[in-house]
């Protein structure tokens, strides 16, 4: 029996072109809706709106454990478009420069991402939810601010290239990764080290721990979900 109130912990398929905050939201309304009060709930580990995947939510006193969370090896699926940037370093901007890809090939590729495995500095995205001055950076750099990032420690366990397409010049890749690894930023860099350009198409986080997709609950049958639970209503 599941006592969302006292607390719990589950995962969610977070859809695409959804905040991680507007998914936490429909579930915490379809919770109340089915509780007949509110509950305590909060999410370990934002994604982007542009990415889906695992979105570990914890209620009640278990919302003490988003940390710990937060700190558990994550695992991602993305597409990279080689030869290109965005100022976002994905999809939601359009390319502002194209670089020669002309030599870069599987050999290549599978080489240079050999070496961003194990502990690296990486400068976290400006479009992020990192805070600078108490403000998100993504709020400022949409209001034309301009903003500078420190370079965070991260660690990259593992990299594997799953697929490249010479033609249309990309690439899958699977990546396993500590807390607070932005894969974006891991496509700029890609792209940089191999003297042209590179930014994601696609990202897909499929662990989260113990956490993976076939433990998700998709948040379109979500209400569907909990009518087939067994849960302690009461106050």
């Amino acid at each position: 029996m599941l006592d969302f109130k006292t607390g719990e912990v589950f995962a969610i398929d977070k859809p695409y072109g959804i905040s991680s905050f507007g998914a936490l939201a429909r579930a915490r309304y379809l919770l109340t809706k089915t509780l007949g009060h509110k509950v305590k709930i909060g999410h370990a580990g934002t994604l982007d709106p542009l990415a889906t995947g695992v979105l570990v939510l914890c209620t009640g006193r278990c919302t003490k454990q988003i940390e710990t969370f937060q700190s558990h090896t994550k695992e991602y699926e993305a597409t990279l478009q080689l030869g290109a940037t965005t100022p976002s370093y994905d999809c939601e901007h359009p390319v502002d420069a194209t670089y020669p890809t002309a030599h870069i090939t599987a050999e290549l590729l599978a080489e240079v991402l050999s070496r961003f495995v194990g502990n690296i500095a990486q400068v976290p995205p400006s479009y992020s939810a990192c805070k600078v001055e108490g403000k998100r950076a993504y709020s400022l750099r949409r209001t034309g601010e301009e903003v500078v990032l420190k370079a965070k420690d991260v660690c990259i366990h593992s990299i594997e290239l799953l697929r490249f397409d010479a033609t249309a010049m990309q690439a899958d890749i699977r990546v396993v990764c500590g807390k607070g690894t932005y894969i974006r930023a891991l496509a700029r860099d890609v792209g940089r080290a191999l003297n042209s350009g590179a930014y994601l198409t696609a990202l897909r986080r499929t662990r989260v721990g113990d956490f993976n997709l076939s433990r998700c609950v998709q948040l379109d049958s979500f209400q569907e979900w909990l009518n087939q639970q067994e849960i302690v209503t009461t106050i």
